[in-house]
């Protein structure tokens, strides 16, 4: 098919695949938005620094070995009822370590946690209690160490929340691309099924591969 005959299709049927994709774009944005008013998930995230008194490659080494620990005590279902405890809440220690994850960087020494909740506010007082309890009890592992074999932590900032769904703006550029290619599906269907089909003198080259020798012309009314 040469490029002219893509460009007729397109002039001809080109206005289902914009009007699918603003149709499916507008709903996605309204689904989105009702979600967000209804059922919004927010995320919560606090970074703790650990730091090694010393700054030799031994101790840093040390410190990353035990960072993968770390972890681990932080993802115990003992933290997470100290935690619900503390702050009151109505779940059980596995609930509320579902919605809770932790990861640690190797390279810059820390550990991030991240809280999801439908409350923000909330998600952040999880998230700031969850990371004191790791300060305290370093502390408390510190105090029986020589100061230049301590590994110390520290919170880097408070904790920040935000918007984790719905993503509205990707929702809607999704839907909007979904629905373009709805309509580019329709298009290649009704083209398809219209392939066949003789109205132009260009048709009967096409699908006859002969030349138009004459035509009628219409008559007049």
């Amino acid at each position: 098919m040469q490029l002219q005959q893509y460009m007729r299709i397109l002039w001809r049927r080109g206005w289902i695949m914009l009007l699918l994709a603003v149709l499916t774009a507008a709903a996605a944005f309204g689904f989105s938005q009702i979600i967000k008013e209804r059922a919004p998930l927010y995320k919560s995230t606090v970074t703790i620094l650990v730091k090694p008194a010393r700054t030799d490659f031994g101790q840093a080494q040390a410190a990353k070995a035990l960072l993968g620990q770390y972890q681990s005590w932080l993802e115990s279902s003992y933290r997470a009822q100290d935690v619900i405890e503390s702050l009151q809440l109505d779940m059980v220690p596995r609930e509320l370590l579902g919605d809770v994850f932790v990861a640690g960087d190797l390279n810059q020494l820390t550990l991030r946690i991240e809280v999801e909740n439908p409350n923000g506010d909330l998600a952040n007082r999880v998230a700031w209690e969850w990371a004191n309890r790791f300060i305290q009890w370093r502390d408390e592992e510190n105090a029986g160490v020589r100061r230049e074999d301590r590994i110390d932590a520290e919170i880097l900032d408070d904790p920040v929340y935000a918007l984790e769904r719905p993503k509205t703006a990707i929702n809607t550029i999704a839907g909007g691309i979904l629905g373009f290619l709805v309509g580019l599906a329709i298009v290649f269907v009704l083209e398809y099924a219209e392939a066949g089909i003789i109205k132009t003198p260009d048709d009967v080259d096409r699908v006859l591969a002969m030349p138009v020798l004459s035509a009628i012309p219409p008559t007049e009314q």
